[in-house]
């Protein structure tokens, strides 16, 4: 299983951990969208992290979608996903192209710039939940450390990576994210803290063979791991036809009345996956009747 995610408690419950391993989530993501190195790093960031916290919804219908605004050249990533595993998200700019940040790495946080994470969960309600934040490092890891402590009040750790070959494609993807239960021990997160601090990053985790069962075994070392279970990962885009359709139909008549005297037919691209999908003016006369 290429793609997958490991969930998991430690010390009698006290933590709640999960690991993922998203090479070929996030390759998929990188072609999709074409995305520029830099671009593809914080898209895979996003994409592994709304997968793991995707599976912390409760509901089989449950979505969550994290969001990333910024005043960098990106401007922004959307990630949305489900309990299931099942993942997807897009970049606003695709194609950004910045140096090397201060120590050699890719500068995520110079690409997406200052700004606000949001989290929204939708959960059936007739108001989804949102959650939002000011992004702290533009990173995406650290940004969500901090949503979490501040928005749900949960301490928590997370680590998120993408490594990158020559040739732009993904060559290691992952990360986790570790939780503190309320009634953890002072000597518990005393021993998580020096594990974290002792770990190197995700990606040279994943590149050095280590699964995400390993990770949590690295970080959870002396804390009793305990794997609970084990989901695939993959990205997956619900976009359908019928869904467009539905969306032109949306419009209203006015709008697909203009659409059908200009005497061409129209190309509608749906944001997460690229997919096209062609309307001829046939088809938008079709649509037009059933709009009434």
């Amino acid at each position: 299983m290429e793609n997958y995610m490991v969930r998991a408690t430690a010390a009698d419950a006290q933590i709640r951990a999960f690991a993922c391993t998203t090479r070929g989530v996030v390759e998929e993501a990188r072609a999709a969208h074409n995305t520029s190195p830099v671009v593809t790093a914080a898209l895979g960031r996003l994409l592994s992290a709304g997968a793991m916290m995707g599976s912390m919804l409760k509901g089989d219908k449950d979505i969550l979608t994290l969001q990333i605004k910024g005043d960098g050249p990106m401007r922004g990533v959307t990630v949305t996903a489900d309990a299931h595993g099942n993942v997807k998200g897009y970049p606003d700019v695709p194609d950004v192209i910045l140096p090397a940040n201060a120590v050699g790495k890719l500068d995520v946080s110079g690409a997406v710039g200052k700004g606000t994470l949001s989290v929204i969960k939708d959960l059936g309600l007739k108001e989804p939940y949102v959650g939002q934040t000011l992004l702290q490092t533009g990173e995406i890891a650290e940004d969500l450390t901090y949503y979490f402590a501040t928005s749900e009040q949960v301490p928590s750790s997370v680590g998120l990576g993408v490594l990158m070959e020559r040739n732009n494609t993904v060559k290691q993807a992952g990360g986790f994210i570790l939780q503190l239960m309320p009634f953890a021990e002072d000597g518990v997160i005393d021993r998580l803290e020096r594990n974290v601090n002792g770990m190197s990053s995700v990606t040279s985790m994943l590149d050095t063979g280590h699964s995400p069962e390993k990770m949590l075994e690295f970080l959870l070392e002396g804390l009793e791991l305990q794997v609970t279970d084990t989901m695939p990962v993959a990205f997956s885009c619900d976009c359908s036809r019928e869904k467009i359709e539905k969306v032109l139909i949306s419009l209203g008549r006015k709008e697909l009345q203009s659409m059908i005297e200009e005497e061409k037919e129209i190309e509608v691209n749906c944001s997460f996956c690229s997919k096209h999908y062609i309307f001829g003016v046939d088809k938008l006369k079709q649509l037009f009747e059933k709009s009434q």
